[in-house]
């Protein structure tokens, strides 16, 4: 084990560089990439590798990457050709290396037999003159201007002194040490998470400093009109010398306070909007720095995905795309897990083997992409196959046999209900059980670190043509945006983004449906529970859980496929706010994720809504009292897709006050993603539009037979028959023309298709 704490601490950061580097150079020469500069680069990092060891003494280290530095240096020399063989060695040599690492770190026995794996790594054709070669390569080729010779006399090969340096050499060197500079530190990430801490103490002393203005500004409000009616009714009684005096005292103190009060204003208002741009800047720049590229867990897998098919007798071919965009450390820290069991599934489960693919028309080798980048609102993680995609008739089976439900509520679940299953715990399609699949627990835990992180996960599967498992994740964990509720007078937070709608609801049209409390919401029944009972917190002197008003504050959370209201006392304000750590107390209290402090002082808890959702679930069922008066009438759903924020805000306008529930996309690709996340009655749509026009929507969307039904009105300005003509080839119900746009046409339209 290295004594020294300073060194051991940078020899497994250094060493981690060189095994990560060594095993990308590795995969590559594996495919057939043999270049000169793969091959260079490959034997500097050994090269590098073996110095670092030397220095340290750890001569096993030493030992192992000579041998893999001779390899490569006879493979770059054509005297030797790097076969599937040569390369599985030259892994194991890493591997044991990693082990070595570990023993010299942590001082935990590696139990590495050193003479088995230098034996591995020697080529039978390979003799000790051609290792002297390698060597020569290796001091002749890579030498560095910063290589120091070991003699003060050195020796050329026929034994003669080697030239002085020159003096311009000499000035050379001089030169670079004058101008030597560190431009980077290596930082603990705990220190930076630290910081990250305080900045947000700092964030909520901000948002206190900002309620105290807002403090004096009433005081101020309320001197001046005390002052006016003092002014009012203060007027110093003629003929009396002493009590003018006195007055005109009274006036100055008076006008000296009110000054102060103004300076006093405007010195906090000035502060407040310094420590404002400081407290920005501050966390801005604290965020910029625990960014790390997504390549950092990515370039994890390669490695594994080639093991797995080799040990599958499968050919896979792993893609990696975006590894540049970036993300916060905890994010590809909680991710790691996340994408190897998701990776893992897509080699053992997803990819079929060649002989299949074949009979499939497919290429033999299966491909995997791994792709980030980022959105408006998240970073998003794709993980795509070409595999053989979900079995329904599999999942359906692995949930019937589990007893996780019945196969009638089965048989009344949409596909992409039933795709979610594979995230529940013990569901697993898999006929065998090995230490890399079949267990049912791979996927729970995929679901249970994105939930983690706030994030979604969706799914897409095409049988026989692959799998593509979508991951959106908060741009950053730190803050994040929260609508603050009242609950039997104490306040509780919900992230918006779980959050699908806030409405009002008559009490009547709360209705009983299999023992529950339900509502009608996108045209769905949908469970509503108070969010007092789940909570089971009661206060001395709080209101009743079930207020007597007509019209109850319904909060409706939509957590995946899954959906929930909730009735509240009272809704306060939305607002961003700064994430506490969460206390070990609380790591494990159901129903919270985590705690903050609002602007006031007062501490909030943040609501968890998955854990909301799996209570009110488990939560006793209830006999109805009361039963709805009258029918509840739902709104048809019309998506209009619209370029112009101007024209969009006017048909919405138009269309609501026909009764219509009405949502609005800004283009046509942002309404084919609507209509794939929501159902709608009719789409009115325009045809020129940015990204995807009316036209190339309305025929992708009579591709579909769910959509084949649909009405499509398209409303635009091209008012030609050939306009017409190929509006009506592309599958559209209806033509208006906006020169001559009459609100009543549209609605009469709408009203004749619906």
């Amino acid at each position: 084990m290295i004594e020294d704490k300073e060194l051991r601490d940078l020899f497994k950061i250094e060493s981690a560089e060189h095994i990560q580097h060594l095993e990308e150079g590795f995969l590559s020469l594996e495919k057939g990439s043999g270049s000169r500069e793969l091959l260079e680069g490959s034997f500097r990092e050994a090269h590098s590798l073996k110095g670092a060891a030397r220095m340290l003494g750890l001569s096993d280290i030493e030992k192992i990457a000579h041998r893999m530095e001779d390899i490569l240096g006879a493979a770059h020399k054509g005297t030797m050709t790097l076969t599937s063989d040569t390369v599985d060695r030259l892994y194991k040599g890493l591997d044991a290396v990693r082990r070595l690492v570990i023993e010299a770190l942590t001082g935990e026995p590696s139990k590495v037999d050193i003479s088995q794996v230098i034996q591995q790594l020697r080529t039978g054709s390979e003799s000790e003159a051609q290792a002297a070669k390698s060597k020569e390569y290796a001091s002749q080729s890579l030498r560095t201007k910063s290589d120091i010779p070991e003699s003060p006399v050195p020796l050329n090969q026929s034994g003669s002194k080697e030239p002085e340096i020159s003096v311009h050499q000499t000035d050379a060197i001089e030169s670079e040490i004058d101008d030597f500079r560190i431009d980077t530190i290596r930082v603990d990430t705990n220190k930076l998470d630290e910081l990250l801490t305080q900045a947000g103490e700092l964030s909520v002393t901000r948002l206190r400093i900002t309620h105290r203005l807002a403090d004096i500004e009433n005081i101020i409000t309320q001197w001046e009109a005390i002052s006016k009616k003092i002014a009012g009714n203060n007027t110093p009684p003629a003929g009396s010398p002493n009590d003018e005096t006195r007055y005109a005292i009274y006036d100055i103190r008076h006008a000296n306070l009110g000054s102060l009060l103004s300076s006093f204003r405007n010195v906090l208002n000035e502060d407040a909007s310094r420590l404002d741009f400081i407290t920005n800047e501050l966390e801005e720049s604290i965020g910029k720095i625990r960014l790390l590229p997504f390549a950092t867990i990515f370039n994890l897998f390669p490695r594994m995905v080639r093991d797995i098919a080799k040990e599958k007798a499968k050919e896979v071919q792993l893609i990696i795309e975006g590894g540049e965009t970036s993300a916060d450390k905890r994010i590809l820290e909680e991710m790691k897990d996340t994408l190897m069991h998701i990776v893992r599934n897509a080699v053992d489960h997803g990819i079929e083997t060649p002989e299949e693919r074949e009979q499939n028309n497919k290429p033999r080798t299966g491909t995997i992409i791994l792709r980030a980048y980022r959105s408006p609102s998240h970073v998003v993680i794709e993980a795509i196959d070409d595999g053989r995609g979900l079995d329904i008739e599999s999942i359906k089976r692995a949930a019937v046999k589990i007893k996780l439900i019945s196969e009638e509520a089965l048989s009344e679940m949409s596909p992409a209900q039933i795709h979610s299953l594979i995230f529940v715990s013990g569901i697993s399609t898999s006929k065998f059980v090995s230490d890399i699949s079949g267990r049912g627990i791979g996927l729970d835990v995929v679901r249970t670190n994105v939930e983690r992180l706030k994030g979604t996960i969706h799914i897409e599967s095409l049988p026989s043509r692959g799998l593509t498992l979508r991951i959106l994740l908060p741009l950053t964990i730190a803050t994040a945006r929260v609508v603050i509720m009242a609950v039997n007078e104490v306040k509780y937070a919900v992230p918006v983004e779980y959050i699908r709608t806030i409405c009002r609801i008559n009490r009547k049209d709360v209705f009983s449906l299999e023992g529950r409390k339900a509502i009608v919401f996108d045209k769905q029944p949908v469970s509503v529970a108070n969010l007092s009972d789940i909570l089971i917190s009661r206060y001395p002197g709080s209101p009743s859980r079930n207020p007597q008003g007509k019209v109850l504050s319904c909060i409706i959370l939509s957590a995946g496929e899954d959906k929930l209201g909730l009735f509240v006392d009272e809704i306060l304000d939305e607002q961003m706010i700064v994430l506490k750590p969460q206390s070990k107390i609380l790591q494990r209290t159901k129903n919270i994720s985590g705690s903050t402090i609002l602007g006031t002082g007062e501490m909030c808890m943040i609501l968890n809504p998955y854990d909301l959702i799996k209570s009110a679930r488990k939560s006793e069922p209830f006999v109805s009292e009361e039963k709805p008066e009258k029918t509840v009438e739902i709104k048809k759903r019309v998506l209009v897709a619209e370029d112009s924020i101007t024209v969009r805000t006017q048909m919405k306008r138009i269309l609501e006050s026909a009764e219509y529930d009405v949502t609005v996309a800004v283009d046509g690709l942002d309404a084919f993603d609507k209509l794939g996340r929501h159902s709608y009655d009719a789409l009115v749509s325009d045809i020129m539009m940015p990204n995807m026009s009316g036209l190339t929507l309305t025929e992708k969307i009579r591709q579909d037979k769910k959509f084949r039904e649909m009405p499509v009105i398209l409303v635009t300005t091209l008012a030609s028959d050939e306009d017409r003509k190929r509006g009506v080839e592309a599958g559209a119900s209806a033509y208006i023309v906006k020169s001559s746009f009459d609100q009543r046409v549209l609605i009469d339209t709408l009203r004749r298709l619906i």
